[in-house]
């Protein structure tokens, strides 16, 4: 019993984290111009705006809902993604980011995993920070966290076996695994790299790195 409720409060506790990374990202958006906004994101053929109205979509979505576009949308997830995000866009800017930050406390998610939100939150923030030069500082811890659930990852995000035979270290805390070829260096850049964004992979080091990068700038 008393395993039963540690397990839970372990569960429950992702939630705050994932809270207070959409909050700082608001934060750091606030009064963003419209020609920024504009700025093509880290996410193919999206704009940094658009990449917002996504992760606000994904904060909206019960499972029902979820599955009810994907059955309206005949199963074509990518058209479902492309629905959702078209409904939160808004009219410009401003309103994009208004309707985040009326999501950034929900606790409303599609049939994913909690840590999958947090991956959400944190690798979308980046798909948006990147490209606009802005930083944020991540809790070691919290990333760590969200590394040990990528590498295990091959259902929605095909981490796992993108480093399948590598060994990954991260050279900023203690997030190792894997046997081979070794790529190491931060854990905010190996995270990035093992969800496919090619522009972390000069920040990372090792005789595995030219077989990452072939990996990610192939997998169109």
């Amino acid at each position: 019993m008393t395993n039963s409720g540690s397990k839970t409060r372990a569960a429950t506790a992702v939630w705050p984290l994932i809270h207070a990374e959409r909050a700082a990202l608001a934060n750091d958006l606030t009064g963003l111009t419209e020609e920024r906004w504009a700025t093509p994101s880290l996410c193919a053929g999206l704009t940094v705006r658009e990449v917002l109205a996504h992760l606000t979509a994904g904060a909206s979505l019960t499972p029902l809902r979820w599955l009810a576009g994907v059955i309206r949308c005949r199963w074509d997830f990518d058209k479902q993604v492309a629905m959702r995000l078209a409904e939160q866009l808004g009219e410009d800017g401003a309103e994009t980011l208004e309707r985040f930050r009326g999501v950034v406390d929900s606790t409303t998610k599609p049939p994913l995993p909690k840590l999958a939100m947090l991956g959400e939150a944190i690798v979308h923030a980046e798909d948006i920070r990147r490209p606009l030069g802005v930083r944020r500082d991540y809790p070691v811890t919290v990333l760590t966290a969200l590394a040990g659930y990528y590498q295990g990852a091959d259902l929605v995000v095909m981490a796992k076996g993108r480093i399948g035979g590598l060994r990954l270290r991260a050279t900023d805390g203690p997030f190792a695994v894997g046997s081979g070829p070794l790529v190491s260096g931060p854990t905010l850049a190996l995270i990035m790299a093992m969800t496919g964004r090619a522009a972390y992979l000069d920040e990372l080091d090792g005789d595995g790195v030219p077989i990452l990068r072939k990996r990610v700038l192939s997998q169109d």
